[in-house]
C-alpha cells in the first residue's frame, strides 16, 4: 500500500528506515513545511522511490492509501481538515493535539466524516507486551503500579524554536515523552480515577513547560500507583512499568519483561532495546513504528479498527490533562472533572 508522509522533521528518519524494511507499505509522496524541505528529504533517501509533493496533492492522489502526519501538534488541524475533505485515512504521530479539547475536536472531525484515524503510540507494539497480556489473568488483581520515565534531554534540545512550549507542543515531558509510557500503562492497568501531582521545571533547563513530574495515582479498580517522569535525569535511563498483582509482579523495561511469581517461579522475555531515553531522542528501533504502520494498512484492508484508534488515544490525553491541572493547583484531580 502506497503511503503519503506529511512532515520531514526529526522523526521522519525513523519512517524512512521502516519503509526501507517493509514489504507491506511503500513510501509515496512526501510533503513538508516547504517543497524544498520535501525535496531534501527525498534526495536524502533515494532508495525509497518517494516524490516531493504538497498536502493537497497527497490528499487528492487516489494511489495513496493513507497519509502519515508527523508535524508538530500545533500544525495539525489544517492538515487534518484537508485530508478529511478528501476522505483520506490518517495515521498521526502522538500527541493528537496540544490539549485534550483540541485532540477531541480532531478525533470527532474524523469520526463525523467516517475517516479512519490512528495514532502512533508505538510502545503498544513491543513484542513482549503480548506475553504480558497473556499472563495478566493468572497474575490476579492489580494492587500497585510503578511507572518511571527517567529520561534526559540537553538544553540544546529545548533551544529548537517552540520546543517545550504550550503554543507548539502543548507542554513538556508529559505530552512529549512520557505519553508513550502512560498510554501503555493504561492499556495494562485500566483507567485512572484521580491523581495528585507535583510538576516543575528544574534548573537544568530553560523552557516554558515542565521537565519534572511526580504523581500519585488511584485507579478505578482501587489499585494505587506512582509516576515519575522527567527529562532532567542525566544521562537518561530506560522507562519502566512495574505492576504488583495478587500472585506476582511484572516488570517491563524497554524490550524486556520479567515476571516474579509469589510461588518462587520467574520468567523473562524479550531483549533490551533503546527507546530514546538519552541525549539522542531518535536512538530507538523503527520496528515498533513499522508494526503500527503495517497494522494500520491491514486495518484499512480488513475494515477493522487499527492498533490505536484516535478515540482510544484520548484516554492518555485526559490523564495528562489531569496531571497538569493537579500540578498547577496542588489539589487532587478526578479524571471525571477533566
Amino acid at each position: 500500500m502506497k503511503v503519503g508522509l506529511i512532515g520531514a522533521g526529526m522523526v521522519a528518519k525513523t519512517y524512512a528506515d521502516l519503509f526501507a524494511k517493509s514489504d507491506v507499505v511503500q513510501l509515496g509522496p512526501v510533503a513538508a513545511g516547504s517543497l524544498d524541505s520535501a525535496r531534501a528529504f527525498v534526495a536524502a533517501h533515494p532508495g525509497l522511490g518517494a516524490t516531493a509533493a504538497t498536502v493537497d496533492q497527497i490528499a487528492a492522489d487516489p494511489s495513496v492509501g493513507f497519509a502519515i502526519v508527523t508535524t508538530p501538534p500545533n500544525a495539525r488541524r489544517e492538515i487534518v481538515e484537508t485530508l478529511v475533505r478528501a476522505g483520506k485515512p490518517i495515521l498521526m504521530e502522538k500527541p493528537v493535539e496540544r490539549t485534550l479539547a483540541n485532540a477531541t475536536a480532531l478525533v470527532e472531525m474524523c469520526e463525523a466524516a467516517s475517516v479512519p484515524l490512528g495514532i502512533v503510540l508505538q510502545h503498544r507494539a513491543r513484542p513482549v507486551i503480548a506475553d504480558l497480556r497473556a499472563r495478566l489473568p493468572d497474575l490476579g488483581a492489580l494492587y500497585a503500579a510503578e511507572v518511571n520515565v527517567p529520561w534526559w534531554r540537553p538544553q540544546s534540545y529545548y533551544d529548537a524554536p517552540g520546543r517545550g512550549t504550550y503554543a507548539r507542543d502543548g507542554g513538556g515531558v508529559l505530552i512529549s515523552q512520557a505519553i508513550h509510557t502512560l498510554d501503555l500503562m493504561l492499556t495494562l492497568t485500566g483507567p485512572v480515577a484521580d491523581v495528585t501531582a507535583l510538576t516543575a521545571t528544574t534548573g537544568l533547563h530553560r523552557m516554558e513547560a515542565e521537565d519534572f513530574v511526580c504523581a500519585g495515582l488511584r485507579f478505578a479498580s482501587g489499585a494505587v500507583g506512582q509516576v515519575l517522569a522527567t527529562t532532567a535525569s542525566f544521562p537518561g535511563r530506560g522507562e519502566t512499568i512495574t505492576l504488583h498483582h495478587a500472585k506476582g509482579s511484572a516488570a517491563l523495561a524497554a524490550g524486556v519483561l520479567r515476571i516474579d511469581w509469589h510461588d518462587g517461579r520467574s520468567e523473562a522475555f524479550g531483549q533490551a532495546a533503546a527507546s530514546g531515553a538519552g541525549a539522542d531522542p531518535m536512538a530507538f528501533t523503527s520496528d515498533w513504528h513499522r508494526a503500527v504502520v503495517e497494522d494500520f494498512a491491514a486495518a484499512l484492508r480488513e475494515g477493522r479498527a487499527p492498533m490505536v484508534p484516535g478515540r482510544a488515544a484520548l484516554e492518555v490525553h485526559r490523564l495528562i490533562a489531569a496531571l497538569e491541572r493537579s500540578g498547577q493547583t496542588g489539589a487532587r484531580v478526578s479524571l471525571n472533572e477533566v
